[in-house]
């Protein structure tokens, strides 16, 4: 009778495990996690429990049952972080986990500060001519057929576009320094609505850069209002951030106000030593017109080096036309002279970044040419000495011998002005890098550490380590915030009902590992993310699943009440 009834206990045990394993309650409850939930409240206890792709329940305890349980006891459980300014446009075609920033708990890639469509043959063309690194056709034509491609091969984080001005300006007037007729305009206008009809959240620039910078002011409102009318914001990596700072954050303020479409300013700074005094007159600007119900906002990366191209080094007159005419003329020795003395002017009427760092700090991360890559890792200055010529002369050779804008971090900030920053209310955060992986081809080159460590640096340093804020508003500011600011619904919260993005990470071991040094390195104290549902990480691995989608903003036409509106009144906006 004993063996008997131990038998009958065990096929009864044996039953009620199958039948939770057959019949679970939920697809995944996170159990005992702190959560932060992205309000920016008190963190509290509970569990979290997800059915398909959207959060079933919070709750101290959950007595149901997931199919895969998550022990998240001492670790922080929050929404999926928001990189709202990202360039994995390419580094998603070859791989589409999304590595660098997902190991740090980022769901959602907001891109297209150039974006990737509309594009014409010419500009299909020089899109695969001037690759470097990583090696795709461009198959697609509109923004709208590039997200699609992303979608169709299969990628772990949600996406989200912009739709560039200098895209938009390059399809309709190329890449020479003209203004576009009012025939023009209204064609530009036109290619902006599509975009948005096709997903787009907004209208974005870059007005550092040719031809973008060819661009005026009302060329900008036009199509802003575009932008606004069509349910989405303005964001600019502003005309100077240098000099010229607050002149370029007050066109900012006019494009926002004339067009009536909320405006954010990209990778927030005051580039060069003799600029960071500014940052109480450039606070002023933004907390006034904010005041006075202007809607806007900013993002930042956390370091003091910000990487782009020796294009940013040389005056825009140099680049009219492209690329191709640009590396022509500096062969030009009356062109060359011009050029190297406005290079060193010293009060440059331009955001001149090599002025702003100094040769000592442009660091050289990436070349196209073989034979070039051995300088990566190296300075401009260095590598003048080396050479027997002066920093000018330098930039110009290399990027004759090259063929491209050569990529390089300028080292420009200043370290106190970023602590103040991060604590800004309306301030939310962003990498301004693809998302490569420490393999294949993305060893071929180096990149700013901020690729592998933007977030985590946030959360390691400047919360844990410094406290120049709490990590509860840190979490707002990376989840709920941004998404409010892009109107996203259904996103950036943990709530019942939203899109299941979540992160449970340690908030005593998060931490950026990636050093200028050695940069391929990825960041630590990340357990598990779920995007949409699916697990994309798990206990710190990464699956390799296709959790993604494209993320589009309130205009798409693919859902019911998306189109374009009469005037930009007709839309709700964060405040």
């Amino acid at each position: 009778m004993i063996r008997l009834a131990a038998v009958l206990v065990l096929i009864f045990s044996m039953g009620a495990g199958s039948a939770v394993a057959a019949h679970p309650d939920y697809d995944v409850v996170i159990r005992g996690g702190t959560v932060y939930d992205g309000s920016g409240g008190r963190p509290f206890v509970a569990d979290v429990a997800v059915k398909g792709d959207r959060i079933a329940e919070i709750a101290p305890h959950i007595s149901g049952h997931g199919q895969t349980e998550v022990d998240a006891r001492g670790k922080a459980v929050s929404p999926g972080f928001i990189n709202m300014l990202a360039h994995p446009e390419e580094s998603l075609l070859v791989d589409g986990r999304g590595l660098s920033d997902l190991v740090q708990g980022v769901t959602l890639e907001v891109m297209g500060e150039d974006s990737m469509g509309p594009l014409t043959p010419e500009m299909k063309k020089h899109g695969e001519q001037r690759q470097v690194d990583i090696k795709y056709p461009i198959t697609w034509t509109t923004l709208g057929e590039y997200l699609d491609t992303l979608q169709r091969k299969g990628i772990s984080p949600n996406v989200a576009s912009f739709v560039g001005a200098g895209t938009v300006r390059t399809n309709l007037l190329g890449e020479a320094n003209v203004q576009p007729t009012a025939e023009q305009l209204g064609r530009m206008q036109a290619l902006v609505k599509q975009a948005m009809e096709e997903g787009a959240l907004g209208l974005t620039d870059a007005l550092i850069y040719a031809p973008n910078t060819y661009a005026k002011t009302p060329e900008l409102i036009a199509l802003a209002k575009v932008s606004a009318q069509c349910g989405g914001m303005y964001i600019s990596h502003i005309r100077d951030e240098s000099a010229g700072l607050l002149g370029a954050i007050q066109e900012s303020i006019d494009i926002a106000s004339a067009s009536g479409a909320p405006a954010e300013i990209y990778h927030f700074k005051q580039a060069g030593k003799d600029n960071w005094g500014k940052l109480d007159g450039a606070l002023g600007l933004i907390e006034s017109a904010r005041a006075r119900g202007v809607r806007i906002t900013a993002d930042m990366y956390t370091y003091p080096a910000a990487s782009t191209g020796l294009d940013a080094a040389m005056p825009s007159w140099v680049q009219d036309g492209g690329l191709e005419k640009w590396v022509e003329r500096l062969k030009d020795p009356q062109i060359r002279a011009r050029v190297a003395a406005e290079m060193r002017d010293p009060h440059p009427t331009w955001d001149n970044a090599l002025h702003n760092a100094g040769a000592q700090g442009v660091l050289f991360l990436n070349f196209k040419t073989d034979r070039l890559k051995p300088l990566i890792g190296r300075t401009l200055a260095d590598v003048a000495r080396e050479r027997g010529k002066s920093p000018e002369e330098t930039a110009m050779d290399l990027v004759m011998e090259d063929g491209t804008r050569v990529d390089v971090a300028y080292f420009e900030m200043s370290e106190a002005n970023l602590r103040r920053e991060v604590a800004l209310p309306w301030m939310s955060f962003d990498s301004d890098e693809g998302a490569p992986a420490p393999e294949g081809v993305f060893l071929k080159s180096a990149v700013h550490p901020r690729a592998y460590g933007s977030f985590a640096r946030l959360l390691g340093k400047y919360v844990r380590e410094n406290r120049d804020l709490t990590l509860q508003e840190a979490v707002r500011r990376l989840t709920s915030f941004p998404a409010e600011t892009l109107s996203l619904s259904d996103r950036g919260r943990l709530k019942a009902g939203y899109y299941a993005d979540v992160v449970v990470f340690d908030p005593n071991t998060i931490a950026d590992r990636a050093t200028f040094a050695k940069p391929h390195q990825l960041a630590v104290g990340v357990k598990d993310v779920l995007i949409n549902g699916g697990f994309a990480l798990k206990d710190g691995k990464a699956t390799g699943i296709p959790t993604g989608r494209v993320v589009r903003g309130r205009a798409w036409t693919g859902t019911q009440g998306g189109g374009c509106r009469a005037s930009p009144s007709e839309w709700s906006w964060a405040k």
